[in-house]
């Protein structure tokens, strides 16, 4: 099928929409029709290379949500016109980590940056001239169709809109499950949440859906700092530096039970000021993602130590996607998690470049583009 996609061709190059080729599914696989994409800062870390990819040309997108066209042999947990959304860590319910409860870290996540279909290992984007194209994390939702493997593929509530239901496959999931899963933010705590995008934000709802006494964003952009007051945060300061004194004031001392770094792109750096505003034995998350080059931390080992404080990675929320996005999703239906507010604007795929400004501006926390005619 041709069509159109945003495709990046070279480390700090624009995004370049241009007309594509995308395959009909295999077996096991399903073809999407997508409606709405996020624009999620990680596929701005493929600009940057922090998340070195294999090769060049690369389609971005792994935030998205459609309607289901074709289905491949042997597919049968969605058919044909069902409203889907996609999840960037495929789930396939068979390897260790999935039947253990932690399919956000499915074995079929080692194949997510080489532009192989978990399939059989063929490509299913091509350019117009032919040349292969790797699709963010097997997605590539940068274009209106997408052609992707049934373990990405979570069936949704069909009155959900797109533009909101897209924001499950990564950010919402991800900054939720990382209060309430990997975090475990308690009923009473107080909780600081560094980083109020799109991600951070919805710690920022998890936390305080929680229980959390006391939800504190830590943000540079004043933007951000108010519209965190929508989602639950009960204080905002620019900086971990200017939070530390209200803190420990705030807490007579003891600090933050659990703090969550949601920064875009995390620095070494960024570790022991939060581990600072963390009390003795509480815990830091860290969910931003740095370079995958970047090997130095600073933290005071003598104090790590001393204080028994725990520092604990996160991906994708600890989540099971398959059985929390749609528990998400009806939440959102029910009027008990907010995602109409996360959408700050949305963009046309032409002005994808534009998106990705603002976001680096601070100007929304999540931008989402939605597809026309025209892009198809």
């Amino acid at each position: 099928m041709k069509t159109k996609g945003a495709i990046l061709r070279g480390l700090n190059q624009p995004w370049s929409v241009e007309e594509i080729k995308v395959g009909e599914p295999h077996a096991g696989e399903v073809m999407v029709e997508l409606h709405a994409s996020g624009m999620c800062h990680s596929d701005h870390h493929i600009v940057t290379g922090d998340t070195p990819m294999p090769a060049f040309p690369v389609m971005g997108g792994h935030e998205g949500a459609g309607k289901v066209v074709q289905v491949g042999e042997g597919v049968t947990d969605v058919k044909v016109g069902d409203h889907v959304v996609f999840s960037f860590i495929p789930s396939c319910g068979k390897c260790e980590p999935c039947v253990t409860g932690h399919s956000n870290l499915c074995d079929l996540g080692m194949y997510l940056l080489t532009g192989e279909s978990i399939s059989d290992g063929t490509r299913r984007i091509q350019t117009a001239a032919g040349e292969d194209v790797i699709p963010m994390c097997l997605l590539g939702t940068f274009s209106p169709y997408a052609t992707v493997h049934m373990s990405s593929v979570v069936k949704i509530d069909e009155e959900i809109p797109f533009e909101v239901a897209c924001l499950v496959g990564c950010g919402v999931t991800t900054g939720w499950g990382s209060a309430t899963n990997v975090a475990e933010v308690a009923p009473g705590e107080t909780v600081i949440v560094v980083g109020a995008g799109g991600v951070g934000m919805n710690s920022v709802q998890g936390a305080a859906v929680s229980g959390a006494k006391r939800v504190i964003v830590v943000d540079p952009s004043e933007f951000h700092r108010e519209e965190a007051k929508k989602f639950g945060a009960t204080h905002a300061y620019p900086s971990m530096a200017e939070a530390i004194a209200p803190v420990m004031e705030m807490t007579w001392g003891k600090m933050a039970d659990k703090t969550i770094i949601t920064v875009g792109r995390i620095n070494g750096e960024d570790i022991d000021p939060a581990l600072t505003l963390t009390k003795k034995g509480g815990r830091v998350t860290v969910v931003g993602m740095g370079g995958m080059a970047d090997m130095d931390v600073k933290l005071n080992l003598f104090l790590f130590t001393m204080l028994q404080k725990e520092l604990r990675g996160a991906i994708f929320g600890g989540a099971n996607p398959k059985a929390e996005i749609p528990d998400l999703l009806s939440m959102y239906k029910a009027g008990k998690l907010n995602l109409d507010d996360l959408v700050t604007k949305t963009y046309s795929l032409e002005q994808i470049n534009e998106g990705y400004q603002d976001m680096l501006d601070g100007k929304n926390i999540r931008g989402v583009i939605l597809y026309t005619d025209a892009d198809r």
